[in-house]
């Protein structure tokens, strides 16, 4: 992992954004944005935010730096240090729990070689606990990136590392190919048919 840079400014690209972003909220209520300049922070620089990106954010909204702390701290979305290239960000709140998440942790582990909070020596992968991601009926579940996955299991773990370890990008969504939020057993109302 690289030491953590000093100085942070947006790129001319995501500059533009910002500027886009920030203009999106009333005058006086530009503080608004602070939510989505740092998750462009972020994403500039390689998956986490160093200080020095806080304080740029909070500059650009004319925040005292504190304020965007309170916000980095709190959502478990914005990382405050390096990750791996790969960071995945595993449900283990009542819903996963109750539906497996401790056994999509374990095979985690076991596949990656590390425990939560932990990355590989080589960088490449980070395994992050991560508190409910908004997918419960599709329980048990992980975020990479931006991509969820759901309805696992440990052998879906084992295939989605593989396809990672192997450079391939795994396929996002339900293993089980469930629409929506329609329930495992299949959709029971709106099915188009007359009772």
């Amino acid at each position: 992992m690289s030491a953590e840079p000093q100085t942070f400014a947006f790129s001319a690209e995501n500059k533009a954004k910002a500027d886009a972003i920030i203009a999106k909220y009333p005058a006086g209520r530009q503080r608004s944005a602070v939510i989505p300049l740092l998750d462009l922070a972020q994403r500039q620089n390689g998956g986490w935010l160093p200080r020095a990106a806080i304080a740029h954010v909070a500059e650009m909204l004319e925040l005292a730096e504190i304020r965007v702390w309170e916000v980095a701290t709190f959502y478990t979305m914005f990382n405050l240090e390096p990750v791996g290239r790969t960071c995945i960000e595993v449900c283990t709140t009542t819903p996963c729990w109750l539906r497996g998440s401790d056994a999509i942790v374990a095979a985690l582990e076991d596949e990656v070689g590390v425990h939560l909070g932990e990355t590989t020596s080589d960088g490449a992968i980070t395994l992050r606990e991560v508190e409910c991601l908004g997918a419960c009926v599709h329980a048990p579940m992980f975020q990479i990136g931006d991509d969820y996955f759901e309805d696992l299991t440990a052998e879906d773990v084992r295939a989605i590392v593989a396809d990672i370890k192997a450079g391939r990008s795994p396929k996002p969504g339900s293993r089980i190919g469930r629409p929506g939020a329609a329930p495992a057993s299949g959709p029971k109302v709106l099915t188009g048919k007359k009772a």
